[in-house]
């Protein structure tokens, strides 16, 4: 009798110690299924970003790597280093047609017939910027500008932009060859991200100096200024460069009609 009831202490035991192996299965089972779809859903968003950075490098490794270096830290005498621009100067460069330059200058010069599409700029910038972050330009940036105040605007302009781009946004010469370009057909897009980034000889505008808000307003009082249906001079723009051409037209027509009227009197006294 007494082996009997060992025997079946020793099976209670056995089946107690299966029981807690089994429901310890069961709660361990029961929250991975609960977060695993989670953890899935995370990895599929990360591996579609990276996606873009993948394509970005394969770009990157054809068209600028040898300026810029394998991974972006530069190149001295050819590219400077990529590690925390950001996209926004990436996509800046690429969709105005200045990179990949052709050749070395004082300044890159914009094209109308830039090498990569805007998707592959997307893909350029998502690689630099996963190779060392920087300035992003804002999803609803042409919503920001269309509700932005014109006049503001204005004041920003005169005050941090016309001694370079000309009070009408015309462009100007600066030294040692480089040039401030025409404002007239760039995109809001464009405008921001040169703010952001300031590109070869313009200064960068940082969120700490013009708010996002006050870019806005900016580049709204920009598309006012160079839109030929709402231009303030009329017909004859005299070129847009400004007071210059204007005074110079001023000077020669009221003078030379200044002289032809003297004379005209003299003639008949």
């Amino acid at each position: 009798m007494a082996a009997s009831a060992k025997r079946r202490r020793g099976w209670r035991k056995r089946l107690g110690a299966l029981a807690r192996f089994t429901g310890a299965l069961v709660i361990v089972g029961g929250l991975y299924s609960a977060f695993s779809p989670s953890l899935y859903a995370q990895e599929a968003e990360s591996n579609a970003i990276d996606s873009e950075a993948v394509k970005g490098q394969e770009l990157y490794d054809t068209s600028c790597i040898s300026c810029h270096g394998d991974n972006g830290e530069g190149v001295e005498g050819r590219g400077p280093s990529l590690i925390g621009v950001g996209s926004a100067a990436v996509e800046f460069q690429v969709n105005t047609g200045r990179m990949p330059m052709a050749a070395q200058g004082a300044q890159a010069p914009s094209t109308n017939y830039p090498v990569f599409t805007e998707e592959e700029a997307e893909w350029l910038g998502a690689y630099i910027e996963y190779l060392g972050g920087g300035a992003e330009t804002p999803d609803d940036l042409d919503a920001m500008v269309e509700d932005a105040d014109v006049a503001a605007g204005g004041e920003l302009y005169r005050v941090n932009c016309s001694s370079c781009h000309g009070y009408a946004g015309g462009g100007g010469a600066l030294s040692s060859g480089a040039h401030a370009p025409s404002l007239e057909g760039v995109s809001n897009d464009e405008i921001y991200q040169a703010m952001l980034t300031g590109p070869q000889n313009m200064p960068v505008f940082a969120d700490n100096e013009l708010t996002p808000e006050q870019k806005a307003e900016l580049i709204a009082y920009v598309q006012y200024l160079v839109n030929d249906d709402k231009d303030p001079g009329g017909v004859f723009t005299l070129g847009r460069f400004g007071p210059a051409t204007e005074g110079l037209a001023i000077f020669l027509v009221g003078m030379t009609a200044l002289l032809l009227t003297t004379l005209w009197i003299a003639g008949k006294s």
